[in-house]
């Protein structure tokens, strides 16, 4: 759970950091590690009083505009973790420019 809030793991994690972080979905579970700490908000804004459609549309933007930012920034997100634990971050060539 600490590592989904973006603390540092103890040095004993640095290869599970490293496979996390380069391994083949490493987008997706950035994503899906991001919506599991959101969720508790979504509910909470969903509780709060208003009509219906309120309560629906207020959390689903909440969603929409986190994901999205996380989606789009997950290559700096990536680095910033990786070299927070002392690994080198990748070059990736689909960025078309080197990693941060």
């Amino acid at each position: 759970m600490l590592f989904a809030l973006g603390a540092r793991l103890p040095d004993r994690n640095r290869e599970w950091v490293r496979h996390e972080l380069t391994d083949a979905d490493w987008r997706g579970r950035l994503i899906v590690r991001h919506l599991i700490v959101t969720l508790p908000f979504t509910a909470a804004l969903a509780l709060l009083p208003g009509a219906v459609w309120m309560r629906i549309a207020v959390p689903a933007l909440f969603l929409v505009c986190s994901v999205g930012i996380v989606a789009l920034y997950a290559d700096d997100i990536r680095v910033s973790r990786l070299r927070r634990h002392g690994l080198e971050a990748p070059d990736d060539p689909d960025l078309g420019r080197p990693s941060h």
